[in-house]
């Protein structure tokens, strides 16, 4: 009887335990948490290192030549904007829409390469775009040269740089993919429009001095001349560039 009569009673307890979370039995039998032990372990001293700790050092990348690899192992114009489009030291073309690569005719014997990409052009994503592009479109057709189908245009810089010439670190980087452009286009002549380009591919600045004599880039005859942007803000300079288109003429006739 008093066992029929404690069963509800232990059921009641048991329900309210399960309620309170306790659902699950530890150990089969009751554990003293009071009973001290004969012997306790004591803690092992880990020895401290003297001195700060030492952060292992980033790793650097040569930039300069993962662009050459990157560069050598394109095979074709396609095979370069590729290298390109997954080369991914250059800071440049995080802030950068889109990659400025070429226009024109790839087979032209006129090869121009233009300045750093303007905002503009790198939202077009096509070098010489707007006023530019239509003083430079008459330039070249004042001496029988339709810049879409006798030309290859391209920029100096796949990326914008904003107004400034580009740091050191970066010029290195692109030269290999710019001098690689210019082996697998492989055109007669070069045009070198803007400071810029004069300086990457002949180590030297300084358009004034520069324009109207005949330099070499890569075994290939090249003549620096003012960008189109340049004689829309100073137009007297016109005369020499068309003193320079001529010179570009009677070199293609010869």
């Amino acid at each position: 009887m008093d066992s029929v009569d404690t069963y509800w009673a232990d059921r009641a307890a048991l329900e309210w335990q399960v309620e309170l979370g306790a659902t699950e039995a530890m150990l089969d039998a009751p554990l003293n948490r009071y009973e001290v032990p004969e012997t306790i372990a004591k803690p092992v001293a880990v020895a401290a290192k003297s001195g700060p700790q030492s952060v292992p050092a980033p790793v650097e990348v040569d930039t300069a030549a993962e662009a050459v690899i990157a560069a050598s192992g394109a095979a074709d114009l396609d095979g370069l904007r590729a290298a390109l489009m997954a080369f991914e030291h250059c800071d440049l073309k995080r802030g950068a829409r889109k990659l400025v690569f070429a226009e024109g005719d790839p087979a032209a014997r006129v090869m121009i390469i233009g300045e750093v990409p303007t905002r503009d052009e790198d939202r077009a994503g096509k070098p010489f775009v707007g006023d530019t592009r239509v003083l430079l479109d008459n330039m070249f057709k004042a001496i029988g040269l339709e810049t879409e189908t006798k030309t290859y245009m391209t920029s100096v810089f796949p990326w914008p740089a904003g107004l400034e010439m580009p740091a050191a670190k970066d010029i290195a980087m692109i030269k290999p993919f710019l001098e690689r452009h210019i082996a697998l286009a492989n055109p007669d002549v070069i045009v070198l429009m803007g400071n810029t380009p004069c300086q990457m591919l002949l180590g030297q600045g300084g358009l004034t001095r520069l324009r109207g004599t005949w330099a070499e880039v890569l075994g290939r005859p090249a003549m620096p001349m003012a960008h189109p942007s340049q004689l829309l803000r100073n137009p007297s300079l016109k005369k020499d560039a068309w003193a320079d288109l001529l010179a570009l003429k009677a070199k293609l006739e010869s």
